[in-house]
């Protein structure tokens, strides 16, 4: 079989990479992003990253090149990795015209308003984590839920003086809960289609990893809940003098929940939102979309557009005098998205190099040769995830090429495909934020305004879920077969670790 007939799998080098190979544009990834954190701290990811990656890429492709690949192949490759993050990219984009928007229309407002008379800051955080893993599981989108709600529950935690890295982290717990666990999810067809599972069988197996994990990362969030009474009177009044806050404010949210149960493609149902946030600021604070245009020569027709075009374009920055009120609702614009989106496209074209020129199954091949307890293939099967969204920066190729790596040792091995979609859902889907080259450690970044190294150790459900996936097999629990063959009955070298 030809390589244009094999569409299965990265095209065949003329000669196989070492694993010297292999290791050096890894290695060398590494040792980039260390020494760009080290250099410029925070400031890293606006520029500094993006050159690491690229660099690096270039690295990968000219092993790929020493090996006999042609260059327009991997130029070929490298442009077709970038394109699957167009739809990531234009999700992205809709999300900062959504946030301006709705910053205009007072919806991010009202949902601090109201959430500041409704939420405790004993429990907050693990409210948080619950609100967004029922809305998650309810749409199965965890971008859109952090998009929306994760959006104005970090507007609440600044109004209450609470950690944003510890709300981030409740805020991704949860959605990526619902990501995983939500048959309407993309990410869960796309395991079950990566490991050759039923659907609702890999839902329910995935329930059984999932909900210990929520549980804990639930009570670790009340854990950190900050004692003591919070009064809220001041902020309350200060956004009653600013702004006229409504019930009618929640009208762009619902429009933008309702669509996604609606199964609208996110890109669609975001966009829509915030061109419903646009009318709702029009109908409710029409003087204020016309001051925010700035330009007394035009009408009052023109200037409405023009003010909502701004707030899509570059966002809505606010002049109430009241800096509280300002910080709260100057933000948003799709030209707030375009250092991430120039991540992403260096993170993709990096993955598309790597994976390309063979080098991620060069590493990980020799490993599977050596594994001899399930227990022990599992782990090197969330190494392999967890690796593969560090490398290719994408949740999706961490999806599929792990579950391409994999499906045929699980079925030599008797183990059964449900088995192999829960453990890439309970690895690849939830580690995806933690990397903050990672499209989705990325996104999370520039939605909710915390850097994914802040956040990371706060998503606690994020890195129990994994954890637990591996305990399950060790402990002999949830280890599923397709027929009743023991496994040392079934491999060689029995007792091997």
């Amino acid at each position: 079989m030809t390589a244009a007939q094999d569409k299965s799998g990265p095209t065949p080098v003329a000669r196989r990479p070492s694993v010297l190979d292999a290791l050096i544009p890894v290695v060398l990834l590494i040792l980039s992003l260390s020494a760009s954190y080290y250099l410029f701290h925070d400031k890293a990811a606006y520029g500094p990253n993006q050159v690491a990656l690229l660099l690096c890429g270039a690295v990968a492709a000219a092993i790929g090149y020493k090996n006999g690949l042609a260059w327009e192949d991997i130029r070929q490759a490298v442009i077709n990795g970038v394109g699957t993050g167009i739809g990531a990219i234009g999700i992205l984009l809709a999300v900062g015209a959504l946030i301006g928007t709705w910053a205009l229309s007072g919806t991010i407002v009202a949902m601090v308003y109201y959430g500041l008379q409704i939420l405790n800051p004993n429990y907050f955080y693990a409210t948080s984590a619950l609100i967004c893993a029922a809305i998650a599981f309810s749409i199965g989108s965890s971008w859109t839920t952090a998009g929306t709600i994760g959006i104005g529950l970090m507007g609440i935690a600044g109004s209450m003086g609470l950690s944003p890295e510890i709300t981030a982290g409740a805020v991704i717990s949860g959605a990526y809960f619902g990501d995983k666990a939500s048959p309407l999810s993309d990410t869960a067809n796309l395991a079950t289609a990566a490991a050759g599972s039923p659907l609702f069988a890999h839902i329910r197996e995935s329930l059984w990893t999932s909900l210990p994990a929520l549980a804990l990362a639930v009570f670790g969030f009340w854990l950190l809940g900050k004692p003591g009474d919070f009064d809220a009177s001041g902020t309350l009044l200060a956004i009653r003098q600013h702004v006229m806050v409504s019930p009618w404010n929640f009208l762009p949210l619902l429009v933008v929940l309702v669509l996604a149960l609606l199964r609208f493609p996110p890109m669609m149902a975001i966009l829509l939102g915030a061109l419903a946030g646009g009318l709702m600021a029009v109908i409710t604070s029409g003087d204020a979309v016309v001051a925010f245009a700035q330009d007394a020569s035009l009408t009052r027709p023109w200037a409405l557009l023009k003010g909502i075009w701004s707030a899509l374009a570059t966002g809505y920055q606010s002049s109430t005098g009241d800096p509280a009120i300002d910080q709260l609702t100057s933000r948003g614009g799709m030209s707030s998205m375009l250092i991430t989106v120039w991540l992403i496209i260096c993170a993709l074209a990096f993955g598309a190099a790597v994976e390309h020129c063979g080098l991620l199954s060069r590493l990980v091949d020799p490993l599977l040769a050596r594994v001899r307890r399930t227990s022990s293939l599992v782990a090197l099967l969330v190494a392999t995830c967890f690796g593969a969204n560090v490398i290719t920066s994408d949740q999706y190729i961490s999806i599929v090429i792990p579950g391409r790596l994999f499906r045929s040792e699980f079925m030599k091995r008797h183990l059964s495909p449900i088995l192999l979609s829960r453990v890439i859902g309970d690895s690849a889907i939830v580690t995806s934020p933690l990397i903050p080259w990672n499209s989705c450690g990325a996104y999370m970044a520039a939605t909710l305004g915390v850097s994914t190294l802040g956040y990371a150790s706060f998503c606690f459900f994020n890195i129990l879920n994994p954890v637990l996936t591996i305990l399950f097999c060790v402990l002999g629990l949830r280890v599923l077969r397709d027929d009743p063959v023991p496994e040392e009955a079934s491999l060689p070298g029995k007792g091997l670790a």
